[in-house]
């Protein structure tokens, strides 16, 4: 009996052993699988809790655009949106960054609070790529610097852009392409004394214009509504529809002339052209580009002049003139500033050297014919003599008839004396 119940007891001793060491292999097994459940699990959860970052300057990343418009510098000036953000940024780089480029990326930048983005006066900003930039019930930009607008969607429920010239800075800005979409598109900042100079030189429009931007110049684009652009497109030859999408676009800058060639002759058109008199005489024109003028080449326009005054002449001293031709060359000139330093009216644009020829023929003049004299009035014949027979017998008798009176009157004279 000992025997069998000793190897009981070792039998039951080997079974708690191996339990145990089973429960103990469980433990540390669920031990390692918590700990490695929390080494996971907590930097995941830290970083949910951390901002996702919404821009990026270089390599380095930002949870707000404001944060990487401070961290620009020389080198490396562009903000690139990695997410949708809502804030409103000002353009404020470090001092030595002039100007800043904020690419969309595809994603959007709504307002928060005011103005989506301000541009202050001295600093330049580019806005390029897809994406939005919307003010909500906010402008989307206010500008009293620089500012490119290479692409984008913009929107407002209200101004969607507003500019200010005052007496220590002026906005300056050129709009190449994007949508843009509000109520009024464009306005002046509240203490502006004028708009500033703005071009719009191409993309879409969805919105009005309103009057006394007179600064504001229409190179190109697509407009929505020609109801309050009246006073920009006065003068514009190139507004022209767009499809059946009820827009209408502004051609691309372009001179054409009515009558490229035109002849003069004696009369009341032969006299002296200056610039003026050959565009009206030609009816040459600029499709609507304001901050552009057309100048006639100086010296083809001297000699067209050279030969009206020599032709002029032939017909003062009535000669005979050949006819002659002049081309002259026609130029879309941009406006300069004035000499006394004042800031031109309009700005300018990358259009130079467009021209056009038009060909001006003087007709040829004949030498007038010498006037026709009168006839002199006849003078009275006279009367022819006979010179028939009859007549020399007459004449003899009538010489006859005087010899016998002078005999009769010697007789007479005679007898008187004797007696």
């Amino acid at each position: 009996m000992y025997k069998h119940e000793k190897q009981a007891v070792e039998r039951l001793q080997s079974n708690h052993i191996h339990m145990l060491s089973m429960f103990s292999t469980a433990i540390i097994a669920f031990l390692s699988i918590v700990s490695l459940s929390g080494t996971l699990l907590f930097p995941m959860m830290a970083f949910a809790d951390e901002p996702q970052p919404v821009a990026q300057v270089g390599n380095a990343t930002y949870t707000s655009v404001q944060d990487a418009i401070g961290h620009t510098s020389m080198k490396n000036n562009t903000i690139t949106l990695l997410s949708d953000a809502t804030e409103s940024v000002t353009v404020t780089p470090p001092k030595v960054v002039r100007g800043v480029t904020l690419e969309l990326n595809g994603h959007a930048l709504n307002a928060s609070n005011t103005t989506a983005i301000t541009v202050p006066a001295n600093m330049q900003l580019t806005i390029t790529g897809s994406g939005t930039v919307a003010g909500g019930d906010n402008p989307a930009i206010d500008c009293r610097g620089a500012l490119q607008i290479q692409g984008g969607n913009f929107t407002s429920n209200t101004t969607l852009m507003r500019f200010a010239e005052t007496g220590s800075a002026s906005a300056d800005a050129s709009i190449s392409a994007g949508t843009f979409t509000a109520p009024t598109l464009i306005g002046m900042l509240d203490d502006a004394e004028h708009l500033g100079y703005a071009s719009i030189r191409g993309g879409e429009y969805h919105g009005a214009i309103p009057d006394g931007l007179d600064t504001l110049v229409l190179m190109g684009g697509s407009f929505s509504t020609t109801e309050n652009l009246t006073p920009y497109l006065a003068d514009m030859a190139g507004l022209i529809p767009n499809g059946d999408d009820g827009m209408f676009d502004i051609s691309e800058l372009a001179i054409s002339s009515d009558y490229p060639t035109v002849a003069l002759e004696q009369g009341s058109t032969l006299q002296k052209l200056t610039n003026d008199s050959l565009l009206d005489l030609t009816r040459t024109k600029l499709n609507g580009i304001s901050d552009y003028r057309l100048v006639a080449d100086a010296e083809q326009l001297q000699a067209l002049n050279k030969q009206i005054e020599l032709a002029l002449q032939a017909v003062a001293k009535r000669k005979a003139f050949d006819a002659v031709s002049q081309t002259v060359t026609i130029t879309a000139t941009r406006n300069e500033t004035t000499d006394g330093g004042a800031d031109p009216q309009f700005r300018t644009s990358g259009h130079d050297e467009i021209s056009t020829q038009v060909t001006v023929n003087i007709k040829s003049i004949a030498k007038p014919e010498d006037p026709v004299k009168p006839d002199k009035p006849a003078e009275p014949k006279q009367p022819d003599m006979p010179r028939t027979g009859s007549a020399i017998q007459a004449l003899a008798v009538a010489s006859l008839l005087l010899l016998v009176a002078a005999a009769v009157c010697a007789f007479v004279t005679s007898r008187l004396r004797s007696s």
